[in-house]
């Protein structure tokens, strides 16, 4: 027994189970159906999936969008997608069909963090004091409460919102680590269960996302036993580490064989030296953008975690903080290595940082619990009042100085009632005003209380967030009137575009909503040209008898700094010089 943990039985009432389903689910499903692909990487996930869903056997085996490879990540959140697209597309459509796994995927995710946090938390040495004459909680309730308060800090991070909503490998990836992380805190009771688990969590972080990943976590989590008497089981390496082999491999051993032709070869290099490249940079390369984001994305699992260690110093050989360690920091040495700032790998810690935060719950004082209750209340209220009063202003022009500044960042932009959209912001916010009063009236003495206001103002932040103000972000962040606008201006016979500084999003859109035609591997007959200038670069070069003839140039409304410019092929006037047809 703990003697640091003093509780009383009443402290340890569960949740709801019917509340935290529901706000789970609400989370999860928010934000993901009715828009489009946004642009960066939910375009590009997406367009891998849909080239997946229309494709041969061939793409299955090498990802690409339009024959572009995408060789960043492994293919299972594309699989996943792109299956999702062929057995739902005819009746959800192929984007809101593609973003189902993620869905699903993100709903395992949070039953696995309240599974191992539930594992971990009956425990005997994390159990709180026992008193003389009883009262204290049992270890199930205990373990239930600590499994309760590490999904609710999940769902309060700040960067989850987005991150936990796109289509792209990132949500494959955190469940593969949570996976991982659960295997470990299976193990002590049922070695070979829990080895099995980690295996697979291993082998799937090997397919969903790049050589070094599954390498770093597998290879710290197979340590961890020898610091962890509790984890020490034989199961691991003889069953885990063989299932994760066999996983992990299992993908580019077909591929290699299967297709075995230069092209796929070329692409398993490519898929090798991507994740080597990908953590080759120095710590002062992405340092500084670590320090002012990682912080802010992890919010408030990173300080709780930093408590919980403090608190349980003494036993940090104990699996309840050696298990969620031995995930968390091969990931955030990876998040320091990084060659680019990005923070797509910021997502990954998470679960292992909210299961070590819930661990902490226990030993905060009442001044730290006030602290994170007004914050909570204070930030999400301000920042709720303003979404309302954004959305207002566009929909009746008052007040006036917002009104011209969303005209002026969105031009062209027409706001449209959607009274289903309203009825969703208005119970969020009913629901938010009903807890903030529940909470500051009653003042429960429950464990999990000091952390239900932040997972609930995060919550109604991404649903106020995705019913009023989705048709602005919707407009802000769709290619689909730009690839309108190119489709106008071709001719109907062209054999096949080929992309100049295009994205991987851009691509993924053109070719989604205008069905374009881009050049593919091995093919160099392309009679139109589409290029992104952030400057005037002149007009492309072609050799003789051939020149290029723009047809057209435009931009996302929303969006000043890309440039697209539209070229066909003719050919040469007499007298026309090097440049572009006269």
């Amino acid at each position: 027994m703990n003697p640091v943990v003093r509780l009383t039985a009443s402290a340890t009432r569960a949740l709801p189970r019917a509340a935290l389903l529901a706000i789970c689910l609400i989370y999860a499903a928010t934000g993901l159906f009715a828009r489009d692909p946004w642009k960066n990487e939910d375009a590009a996930g997406f367009g891998a999936m849909y080239t997946l869903a229309h494709g041969t056997p061939a793409d299955w085996l090498t990802p690409n969008i339009f024959g572009h490879p995408v060789p960043d990540n492994g293919p299972l959140m594309y699989w996943l997608g792109a299956l999702s697209i062929r057995l739902t597309g005819w009746l959800l459509g192929a984007s809101n069909a593609a973003r189902l796994p993620t869905l699903l995927l993100f709903l395992l995710t949070c039953g696995l963090v309240w599974y191992g946090s539930y594992l971990l938390g009956r425990r005997a040495e994390v159990q709180p004091f026992k008193y003389a004459f009883g009262g204290e909680p049992a270890p199930r309730d205990y373990g239930r409460t600590i499994a309760d308060g590490a999904v609710l800090i999940l769902l309060a991070c700040f960067g989850l919102a987005e991150r936990g909503h796109e289509s792209t490998a990132q949500i494959a990836q955190l469940l593969s680590v949570t996976l991982v992380l659960y295997g470990l805190a299976r193990l002590s009771d049922k070695p070979w269960q829990g080895a099995a688990c980690w295996g697979g969590g291993v082998g799937l972080l090997a397919l969903s996302g790049n050589p070094v990943m599954p390498v770093a976590v597998g290879v710290c989590t197979l340590a961890v036993p020898l610091l962890s008497p509790a984890l020490r089981r034989v199961q691991l390496l003889v069953l885990g580490l063989p299932l994760a082999l066999a996983i992990g491999l299992s993908w580019p051993l077909v591929a290699w064989f299967a297709a075995p032709d230069t092209a796929a070869h070329r692409y398993l290099y490519d898929w090798l030296n991507a994740g080597l490249n990908r953590y080759s940079g120095g710590p002062s390369n992405v340092l500084a953008y670590a320090a002012k984001n990682f912080p802010l994305f992890t919010w408030p699992a990173w300080p709780l975690a930093l408590w919980s260690l403090w608190s349980w110093r003494r036993l940090w050989r104990a699996p309840h903080v050696a298990a969620p360690l031995a995930v968390a920091v091969p990931l955030l040495l990876l998040v320091l290595l990084q060659s680019h700032q990005n923070n797509r790998l910021f997502v990954l810690p998470l679960p292992a940082l909210s299961m070590l935060a819930a661990f902490g719950l226990p030993t905060l004082k009442r001044g730290a619990i006030n602290a994170i209750d007004w914050f909570a209340v204070l930030s999400f209220t301000l920042l709720s009042g303003f979404v309302w009063i954004v959305w207002i202003a566009g929909q009746t022009g008052f007040p006036p100085p917002i009104a011209r500044n969303l005209a002026r960042l969105l031009p062209g932009f027409q706001p449209s009632f959607n009274p289903l959209a309203l009825a969703a912001a208005l119970a969020a916010t009913a629901a938010w005003v009903w807890l903030v009063r529940w909470r500051l009236s009653r003042s429960p003495k429950v464990l999990w209380r000091s952390v239900v206001l932040s997972s609930a103002g995060t919550t109604l932040m991404w649903v106020l967030l995705m019913t009023l103000w989705l048709p602005f972000i919707d407009y802000s962040r769709t290619y689909r009137d730009v690839a309108q606008q190119i489709a106008s201006h071709l001719p109907p016979d062209y054999t096949c575009i080929d992309p100049v500084r295009l994205g991987e999003a851009q691509i993924a859109s053109f070719g989604y909503f205008a069905d374009m035609r881009f050049r593919r591997p091995g093919q160099s007959d392309c009679n139109v040209l589409l290029r992104q200038d952030r400057q005037d670069f002149g007009d492309p070069q072609s050799p003789a008898p051939y020149c290029w003839r723009q047809v057209w140039e435009g931009r996302r409304a929303a969006d000043r700094d890309e440039r697209f410019r539209l070229y066909l092929r003719e050919a040469r006037p007499a007298r026309a010089g090097a440049g572009g047809c006269r």
